[in-house]
């Protein structure tokens, strides 16, 4: 017998089939297409994500000659914050989902934020008021359509983010776990349940909100490409990663190299509320044990810069092209780029500020350009980790690192470098995907505990800089950022000619 995990991304959706040794056995991937149609504005098609989630749940499959009757039980991880309204009785989605990265809610998040600003609910929620997160995106959606208000509080159309709608779409199940939950700026903390204060104030019916439930446990039974197969265990990407590198002790932490990059660490079972940035979630729930909680440093922008280079400067072919380029150069040549596309995450949540580029001269090629793109993650990743520290009085000694940017040795190092600590890449990088595993087959008995749920290291990259040079680099990294502050404002009337 086998688990299958579906690992629903920003950019593609995959299903990998594993093994009782946590080994991949067989894999299936397709992206789907990313719509901008207005400056500050990212959607899907959710009914194109779940059609590619029946076609490679079919490939994973078909690739390792099983059937559904050979998996034990199936995880569903997925990318956060991201929103989904749909009709109760066609299953039909009733607008395009409405992406993280989206900032079309930042007047939205002022208004609500009033006299107290943006951390009116923090206590409750532990998260700032933000384009980022879901609650603004429903409040936003029903606020620009009177008749989808109506139908929202007759319980005809229903919300859910990515992981509730292919839950919806595989078992008829409306519900969420509490990772995903805890980042809709809806759920209360503490009680692990819909906040009605914050509903009311974001004028959201309750009717629509899909049953909070536990990370890890049977939320239903399959039908279609898994059918008779129990899902058993969702966890909202990042938390899966966390879930997946083994980070079960208070001071554990990862950090995620994606479309964004995210830093977790595990503070127990007690929520901390950050005082420099950070965001409080729940990192997982197992059964009815007392929730698990991390603060978390959310980056908007780390291989989506990749993809930048590649499809709109045309700069490399292929994202992999990016190491070669930067290498090429011996150092980034006093150019910084600060990719600010939809304004600063953690730890600054600054929504004026824009992607710059600074200390272009004469001298500067693609390669520096390239090389200070592969840098600004490791320079954000420093930030968070800065800010992480000084929330839970914990000094980092080793980093875990996962994602799909984390196969490129030049950064890796650099990461080591700037950190002045040592970094650790899995034997098995694709954490996400086998962290929902992991819950699914906990649930249900195909592990027995978590000590059986641990990936091997596979590369360790040592700091090999000197401090003096790690100070320079990052104190001018800081002057970049601070140069890309007030941008939106400025260009307000630049961004609303919709060019």
């Amino acid at each position: 017998m086998f688990v299958a995990a579906i690992d629903q991304g920003t950019t593609s959706t995959r299903c990998l089939i594993v093994d009782h040794d946590g080994r991949v056995v067989s894999s299936s991937q397709l992206e789907h297409a990313q719509h901008f149609p207005e400056p500050g504005w990212v959607e899907h098609d959710a009914q194109e994500i779940w059609e590619r989630t029946v076609d490679v749940i079919g490939g994973a499959l078909d690739n390792a000659n099983l059937t559904a009757a050979d998996i034990a039980a199936a995880g569903i991880t997925n990318q956060r914050e991201t929103t989904v309204l749909w009709d109760r009785t066609t299953g039909q989605p009733v607008h395009p989902a409405i992406v993280w990265q989206d900032t079309r809610t930042a007047d939205l998040c002022d208004r609500l934020g009033g006299a107290e600003g943006p951390d009116r609910f923090r206590a409750r929620c532990g998260l700032p008021l933000s384009t980022y997160f879901s609650g603004p995106k429903i409040s936003w959606l029903l606020q620009t359509s009177p008749e989808l208000k109506s139908r929202a509080e007759a319980g005809e159309v229903l919300f859910g983010t990515i992981d509730s709608w292919l839950l919806w779409n595989l078992t008829g199940v409306h519900a969420t776990d509490v990772t995903n939950a805890s980042r809709t700026m809806l759920m209360n903390l503490e009680t692990l349940e819909w906040d009605s204060d914050i509903l009311e104030a974001m004028d959201i019916p309750a009717v629509m909100l899909p049953e909070i439930k536990s990370s890890v446990g049977v939320f239903g039974t399959a039908t279609g490409p898994l059918e008779g197969v129990p899902v058993a265990g969702i966890l909202g990407d990042q938390q899966a990663a966390l879930f997946g590198q083994g980070c079960f002790t208070s001071g554990d932490a990862k950090n995620t190299y994606g479309t964004g990059c995210f830093m977790l660490q595990n503070t127990g079972t007690r929520p901390v509320l950050s005082d420099n940035g950070l965001l409080t979630t729940v990192a997982y729930q197992i059964g009815d044990q007392p929730a698990v909680y991390a603060l978390e440093g959310s980056i908007a922008v780390a291989g989506a810069l990749v993809q930048w280079l590649r499809d709109n400067l045309g700069i490399i072919e292929r994202s992999q092209d990016v190491e070669a380029l930067a290498a090429s150069v011996p150092d980034n040549g006093d150019v910084y780029l600060v990719p600010a596309f939809s304004g600063l995450f953690a730890p600054r949540w600054r929504a004026d500020a824009r992607g710059v580029i600074v200390g272009l001269t004469r001298f500067t090629t693609a390669g520096h350009i390239a090389r200070a793109a592969l840098e600004a993650t490791a320079y954000q990743t420093r930030e968070v980790l800065e800010a992480m520290q000084a929330d839970s009085s914990v000094e980092l000694t080793l980093l875990k690192v996962d994602g799909g940017m984390v196969v490129n040795d030049l950064l890796m190092q650099f990461q080591a470098d700037i950190l002045g600590v040592p970094v650790a890449r899995p034997s098995v990088v694709e954490t996400t995907a086998m962290g929902a595993a992991f819950a699914a087959g906990l649930a249900v008995g195909y592990w027995q505990d978590l000590a059986n749920l641990r990936l091997g290291e596979g590369d360790r990259w040592e700091p090999a800089m000197d401090d003096n040079r790690r100070r320079t680099l990052y104190e001018r990294w800081i002057q970049a950022v601070e140069r890309s502050f007030g941008w939106a404002a400025a260009g307000s009337l630049v961004a609303s000619s919709k060019e």
